[in-house]
């Protein structure tokens, strides 16, 4: 029972710090066009994006966490050892597109290593096609 709880604990711990690299991965997406063409100041241009994410976290629900989170795996397979598998897959894959510059996206890259880790575990069956 301890140990349960300590794993799902440090699934907790996986998960911001993936969330912390889907910030500054995915930041200069968001930001470089608007910087680079000089439209915005950098100072200006982060605050913008951090101001409309904050009101989009609030202001337009969940619809997309509902869709990954029923549609798109087979829901009585998920355990946490397939959302490590998920959260790890996307900050591998995250740190490798940011160390080579390939422009990717972590949210894309969470529901890729989600899917995968289903398949690991479940074969393609697992997968909502």
């Amino acid at each position: 029972m301890v140990a349960t709880v300590w794993f799902v604990l440090a699934i907790v711990l996986v998960a911001f710090i993936f969330d912390f690299i889907n910030g500054f991965h995915d930041s200069a997406n968001s930001i470089a066009t608007v910087v680079s063409t000089r439209v915005l100041s950098p100072m200006f241009a982060v605050a913008w994006a951090a101001f409309f994410n904050f009101v989009a976290a609030f202001g337009f629900g969940t619809a997309v966490a509902k869709t990954i989170g029923s549609g798109l795996i087979d829901i009585s397979i998920v355990d946490p050892v397939v959302i490590l598998g998920g959260l790890l897959g996307a900050i591998a894959w995250d740190l490798i597109t940011w160390y080579y510059g390939i422009p990717s996206s972590s949210s894309h890259a969470l529901i890729g290593a989600y899917g995968g880790a289903a398949v690991a575990k479940a074969g393609v069956g697992g997968l909502i096609l």
